[in-house]
């Protein structure tokens, strides 16, 4: 029998139908798992849409409450700075009261008696420019002793304050700041106090009573509603009147006594704020960056949930609290929760389709299709960053020209301002210089009429001496031609010591005609020998010639005419420096002269008598020799000048200032 004759036997020796109850069996295990696959599946897609709408709905709140916090902090710093702008913008004011000799004599222990008309008028119109509501003054015991409503129903004075906190600050030597209601006047206000002191004693306080009506005013900045609590953590001011002088805490026993003994409130007893457990349980946190309260603790017209916000007021001692109603935020935030819930499971049907279809596509083509997409992916990076890469390299060559260009600009001003100011400050010496030679010629014109007249006589001693001072005045004038010269090329200064006497005595006999023309009387104090600076002497003869000049011009026309010059020394932080003192008793020098007085072409002298560089070279002289020059009141009146140079000792090989 052949191969193909051989007659075909089963595969195997089981029957046909328990191969069949095999494979069921298989079947239903299979669609045991693919279920179980599709349930884990679907419940993974539920958690992961959830888990969207909560993320959706956390990144959309805190965003919007970061965006609140934002405008709410903005909103903050402008009304903190409103507010300590309204009520330091007077902060100056009760130090300058204790410059008024007649507060000062007022307090002044066993002085004898004075008046309190005089200060009590002053403060009065203090009291009107400034626009507070009140100005006084209290002696050591707190009493009362002047006040700009003297004379006034409900005038202070008389009244005993020294309960109040801004008394004792103020008593102690420190500024004073504090809140409280007017013991007399029941008005609330700020009070600021500063001690008054004769020498270094404090004799007194002055006192200046601030309205907090503007800032009453001024909460439409913030939108929102907020208060103010001071130091005692007691509201003082509030866009909601039914929280005012409410307290912050718990009102103890002590608290009570402290407020009834410093009557800061007068006849208010404060209650304890509703929220304030709130708002005390997070008050660590409870600053710029917020926290969050229920509106319910607040009030009625609040929502659930407000952001509590604080900002401190460090001068005043003051915290300000606003608070903003973030329920809107939180619509928002669901409302976004909800629709991302909604796109998560779009994007879930999506994927799934997708996936169903791509289980139809052979392996090989899905592979070829996601290797063909990566190139092609790859290609658009590589070209859009190269792309970027020239744009960023173009700008960079653009801002490098830029930058090129803006220097060789810079450099080009900076050549023009430095070619301006030295024609300019080489102009100003010349003006300067042409008026002080004005001097000097007139003194020589009349030693050489002097000296023909002694010459007709045959007075050869007195002619030669009159030629020796021409001389001395021609050397002084090259002195001063070679001083402007050496400035234009930038010179330095060639300081010396010098004797102030004998410069004094070189400036003065320019003067000496004029001063017995004007019968002026004459008080040099200066001995040669005793105080000498370090300095040019030429340039401080200069100097001193332009003062003395202007102090015979401001002595014109008056009854008494007294010149007197002397030297002093002193002691300063860098060593000892003399000073020439230059007084006259002329009218003195108003607020408004002393402003300008050093102010290039500023002159008092009619038009043609001076051009107005005269003490500002002086003081630019002076104050290249490391000193100064300054103007002042005598106390008798008059005017002085002070210039102040290093000293230089006899025996010191350089000074002691350099």
């Amino acid at each position: 029998m052949t191969l193909a004759q051989r007659p075909s036997t089963p595969a195997s020796d089981e029957p046909p139908s328990s191969r069949a109850a095999m494979a069921a069996e298989r079947l239903s295990w299979r669609d045991i798992v693919l279920r179980s696959r599709r349930v884990l599946v679907s419940v993974l897609a539920l958690l992961t849409i959830l888990g969207m709408g909560v993320a959706g709905y956390q990144a959309t709140w805190r965003q919007g409450l970061a965006e609140v916090r934002s405008n709410a902090n903005h909103r903050l710093d402008l009304f903190a700075s409103a507010v300590e702008g309204m009520l330091n913008r007077l902060e100056h004011v009760p130090a300058t009261i204790q410059l008024n000799r007649d507060v000062v004599a007022l307090l002044r222990p066993r002085s004898g008696p004075a008046s309190s008309e005089a200060v009590n008028a002053y403060l009065k119109r203090l009291n009107a420019q400034l626009g507070s509501l009140a100005v006084y003054v209290l002696d050591e015991r707190g009493r009362v002793v002047a006040a700009s409503n003297a004379g006034e129903p409900g005038s202070f004075i008389g009244e005993d304050l020294s309960f109040r906190p801004y008394f004792i600050e103020a008593l102690s030597g420190e500024v004073g700041r504090h809140f409280a209601i007017g013991n007399t006047s029941r008005e609330p206000g700020y009070y600021l106090a500063n001690p008054v002191r004769d020498g270094e004693r404090v004799i007194g306080v002055a006192v200046i009573k601030i309205s907090l009506a503007p800032l009453a005013q001024a909460w439409g900045m913030l939108g929102v509603p907020a208060f103010i609590t001071d130091d005692n953590d007691v509201i003082i001011l509030s866009s909601q009147p039914e929280w005012l002088y409410q307290i912050m805490g718990d009102l103890n026993v002590d608290r009570l006594v402290d407020f009834q003994i410093r009557q800061l409130y007068v006849d208010r007893r404060p209650q304890r704020f509703a929220a304030s457990e709130d708002l005390l349980a997070s008050q660590p946190l409870a600053s710029r960056e917020g926290v969050l309260v229920r509106g319910q603790a607040l009030g009625a017209h609040l929502g659930r949930n407000v952001l509590a916000q604080a900002q401190a007021l460090p001068k005043m001692r003051w915290r300000l609290w606003m608070f903003t109603d973030v329920d809107a935020v939180g619509r928002h935030a669901f409302t976004v929760g909800v629709l991302s819930a909604i796109a998560a499971a779009f994007v879930g049907l999506l994927w799934l389709a997708i996936a169903q279809r791509q289980r139809i596509v052979r392996d090989k083509l899905a592979a070829r299709h996601m290797l063909e997409q990566a190139n092609a992916e790859l290609e658009a990076k590589v070209a859009r960053r190269t792309s970027a890469l020239a744009q960023t390299n173009e700008r960079l060559r653009h801002e490098v020209a830029e930058r090129i260009q803006a220097e060789q600009t810079l450099r080009e001003a900076q050549d023009e301002l430095v070619q301006a100011a030295k024609l300019a400050v080489v102009g100003q010496m010349s003006a300067g210089i042409t008026h002080e030679i004005t001097q000097p010629l007139g003194a020589i014109r009349t030693l050489a009429g002097n000296s023909q007249a002694f010459l007709d006589r045959g007075d050869l001693d007195t002619v030669r001496s009159n030629l020796g001072v021409i001389t001395r005045l021609t050397d002084q004038m090259g002195e001063i031609v070679r001083s402007l010269k050496g400035f234009a090329r930038k010179a330095p200064p060639q300081p010396q010591a010098t004797d102030l006497a004998q410069a004094v005595h070189n400036a003065l006999l320019l003067f000496m005609a004029r001063i017995r023309a004007d019968d002026v009387t004459l008080v040099n104090d200066c001995q040669e020998g005793l105080a000498q600076a370090w300095c040019e002497p030429n340039r401080l003869e200069q100097v001193i010639v332009n003062l003395i000049g202007n102090a015979l011009d401001a002595m014109r026309g008056q009854p008494t005419r007294v010149l007197r010059l002397h030297t002093a020394l002193v002691e300063a932080e860098g060593g000892s420096r003399v000073q020439l003192i230059v007084d006259d008793t002329g009218p003195g020098l108003t607020p408004e002269l002393q402003d300008r007085l050093f102010a290039p072409f500023f002159t008092t002298k009619p038009h043609g008598h001076g051009l107005g560089l005269g003490l500002a070279i002086s003081r630019d002289i002076i104050r290249s020799f490391q000193g100064e020059l300054r103007a002042e009141n005598q106390p008798e009146g008059g005017a002085r000048f002070v210039v102040e140079l290093p000293e230089r000792h006899p025996h010191d090989p350089s000074p002691n200032t350099l």
